[in-house]
């Protein structure tokens, strides 16, 4: 799941993610972050999910992937569309 928070000149995104699917560290990964695995670590919250805010460009596109344990790869379904095989976020 994708939240979002418009600002003058960014849009903070949160990637929000169940706290046990898929068990172990999760990070987002993707153009923001050069496609730096453990840049952007998926954290516990209250509410029982995990989650990382990013703050990124307005008006920009983005292209993202979740990595996690063992080299598993996978989409958000919330995302606004795909890039390839990544997903595209449009801020």
């Amino acid at each position: 799941m994708l939240e979002r928070q418009r600002r003058k000149k960014a849009t903070e995104v949160t990637f929000v993610l169940p706290a046990d699917a898929p068990p172990g560290p999760v990070s987002v990964v993707g153009s923001f972050n050069d496609w730096k695995p453990g840049t952007h670590v998926l954290e516990a919250r209250l509410d029982g999910t995990r989650a990382v805010t990013v703050a990124l460009p307005a008006k920009s596109t983005h292209s993202f992937r979740y990595l996690a344990a063992g080299d598993y790869w996978f989409n958000d379904e919330a995302a606004d569309g795909q890039d390839g095989p990544n997903c595209r976020l449009d801020t």
